[in-house]
C-alpha cells in the first residue's frame, strides 16, 4: 500500500526553532534511559578488549557497529574463528526484532525519502522505540505533525547514539581499569527496567510483559538468538490477542 509520496524536503530546511524545541525534548528524553546505553556500551566496549581481535578489527567495530545483543554474541565466535556464516546467522537472529520495529517505524516515517528512511533506521534503537511510541503513540495525520515526530526522533537517536560512541569508546581503552562485563552489564538490566515499568500501565501491556517473562526463561534452552525472538513473538502475540479484546484509547 503506498502512503503518498515521499518528501522531499532536505532536513534542514525544516528544522527552525519550533521543531528543534522537539528535538531537545527528545534529548531530555532519553537523558535517563541513556545511562543503560552507557552501561551497555561499556560492556561491549571491554568485550571488544578482551575478545583478543586486533585493534584493526576492534576501532571500526566500535565507530560502525550499533548493536550490544549481537556485538556480545558475535565477538565470542570471531575471537574463535567460527564459520562467517554461523556469525551472520547469530546477528541475523538477534536482530529480527527491528523487523517488527521497522513495520511500526514505517507508519510514522512513509512521507521520507528512502535514503532520509535509511539513515534514520541506523540509529533506531529498543530504548528509541520505547520512548517515541509513548510520545507518539499515533502516527501524525498534518505535515507539522509529522515535523514534530522526526524532530523528536532525530532528538532520541542522536543523543543515544552519541552516548554509545563515547561509553563502548571509554570501554574499549579502558578495560582493564573497569568493573567487570557482568557488574555492568546488571547496571543496563536496572536502567533499561526503569525505562519499561513506567510503560507497563494497561491490560494487553501488562498482558505483553508477563508472557515475556513467563517464555524468557524456559527459552534459555533454546540455541543463541532464539530465546530473544521467541519471547518477543510471543509477548507480541499476547499483546495482540489483548488489545483486541481490550482496545486502549489513544489520545495525541
Amino acid at each position: 500500500m503506498r502512503h503518498g509520496r515521499p518528501s522531499r524536503h532536505p532536513w534542514p530546511g525544516w528544522l527552525g526553532p519550533r521543531t528543534l524545541q522537539h528535538v531537545m525534548a527528545g534529548v531530555r528524553a532519553v537523558t535517563g534511559p541513556a545511562t543503560g546505553t552507557a552501561a551497555m556500551g561499556l560492556v561491549a566496549g571491554v568485550a571488544m578488549a578482551q575478545s583478543g581481535l586486533p585493534m584493526a578489527v576492534l576501532l571500526p567495530m566500535s565507530l560502525l557497529v550499533y548493536a550490544s545483543s549481537s556485538q556480545l554474541a558475535c565477538l565470542p565466535l570471531m575471537a574463535s574463528q567460527a564459520p562467517l556464516w554461523l556469525v551472520v546467522a547469530t546477528a541475523a537472529v538477534l536482530n529480527l526484532r527491528f523487523v517488527v520495529f521497522s513495520a511500526e517505524w514505517s507508519r510514522y516515517f512513509h512521507h521520507l525519502a528512502r535514503p532520509q528512511r535509511v539513515a534514520l533506521s541506523y540509529f533506531a534503537g529498543d530504548p528509541i522505540y520505547a520512548l517515541f511510541t509513548q510520545r507518539h503513540p499515533v502516527p501524525g495525520t498534518t505535515a507539522r505533525q509529522r515535523r514534530r515526530e522526526v524532530a523528536f526522533y532525530l532528538g532520541l537517536a542522536l543523543s543515544n547514539w552519541a552516548v554509545w560512541q563515547l561509553s563502548s569508546g571509554v570501554g574499549l581503552v579502558l578495560a582493564d581499569q573497569l568493573p567487570g562485563a557482568h557488574s555492568l552489564r546488571f547496571v543496563a538490566i536496572l536502567a533499561l527496567l526503569t525505562l519499561t515499568l513506567p510503560m507497563v500501565k494497561d491490560r494487553p501491556t501488562r498482558v505483553a510483559a508477563f508472557t515475556a517473562c513467563a517464555v524468557a526463561l524456559p527459552a534459555q534452552a533454546l540455541p543463541r538468538g532464539l530465546p530473544v525472538l521467541v519471547t518477543m513473538l510471543a509477548a507480541m502475540a499476547a499483546g495482540l490477542l489483548a488489545e483486541h479484546r481490550h482496545p486502549r484509547r489513544h489520545a495525541r
